[in-house]
């Protein structure tokens, strides 16, 4: 396994090895990697014969005050988990090299960033599809690997790679959860030991938007309702739930009987000084 930190580096390693006809595939990550990131490496090793995994703290997906500086960083550990994961290449590009001077290229994708996070955070998707066009474009991988735990990232990026024509199988793989359901996160780390015992309500709360959905329930109001009693037991401060059309994320007001489709139900909400989102797909 190779660290590189040059993207012309980056390009000739994975160049040589499609000019021989290897697939490559991409996983883009910030680092500090759980088992969540490493569902996505395995699968990508499964299916390419070469894999890619950035590690790269996006400066540009965060907001002027968000937690860029006390994101958790540990190279040693990511690389750790990488090379038994069977990786080829991690990509831990510097800022500068992503970013330089004079730097002035965004990519926003329209209509599908302004709910949900993009409504609490609206510099932040125009920074995720920037920097997820930029690897894409660097390591040209036939597939990329997205987690479902950030449902609206993937979605967007999904959306990005069909509209730019950009020839890239996007892999949206299941939410990897800890025994009591907490989703995996990075940002877990930041959590008290009080905080992460009540943290899997987040969960619990979904679920529970499942059972009435399940049970005949039509009125998404209501349904939120509930939802937001649940999560006030652990005082949560809810910046939205949400019940929306994966497909648009559109809100849905009601439920039509008897509809075959999906629905995404999505919450974020800050549990101490972390916040932390989760979402659940229920069938209609």
């Amino acid at each position: 396994m190779k660290i590189i930190r040059s993207i012309s580096t980056l390009k000739n390693e994975l160049g040589r090895g499609k000019k021989k006809g290897r697939s490559v595939g991409l996983v883009p990550t910030m680092g500090y990697l759980h088992e969540g990131h490493l569902s996505l490496i395995r699968r990508a090793r499964k299916e390419n014969d070469l894999v890619a995994v950035s590690i790269f703290v996006n400066p540009a997906q965060f907001g002027p005050n968000e937690d860029y500086k006390e994101y958790p960083r540990d190279l040693r550990n990511d690389a750790a988990l990488c090379k038994r994961a069977g990786v080829d290449f991690i990509f831990y590009p510097a800022v500068k090299a992503m970013y330089p001077n004079g730097y002035s290229t965004y990519v926003k994708v329209e209509g599908l960033t302004g709910n949900l996070c993009g409504k609490f955070r609206p510099s932040h998707f125009c920074g995720v599809t920037t920097v997820v066009a930029k690897l894409f474009n660097i390591a040209k991988p036939d597939a990329a690997y997205f987690g479902q735990k950030d449902a609206q990232q993937a979605i967007v990026i999904k959306r990005m790679a069909e509209d730019l024509d950009m020839g890239i199988t996007i892999n949206i793989m299941p939410t990897v959860r800890e025994k009591d359901g907490l989703a995996m996160s990075s940002r877990n780390a930041y959590l008290s030991p009080d905080e992460r015992r009540a943290a899997p309500t987040v969960y619990r709360a979904l679920q529970l938007a499942r059972d009435l959905i399940k049970s005949g329930n039509r009125d998404t109001a209501k349904i939120k309702s509930e939802m937001k009693k649940m999560l006030s037991v652990v005082a949560a401060k809810i910046d939205y739930i949400s019940i929306v059309n994966p497909e648009d994320l559109k809100e849905v007001k009601k439920i039509k009987g008897g509809a075959k489709g999906k629905l995404l139900v999505a919450v974020a909400v800050w549990i101490g000084e972390t916040r932390l989102i989760d979402n659940i797909e229920v069938k209609a």
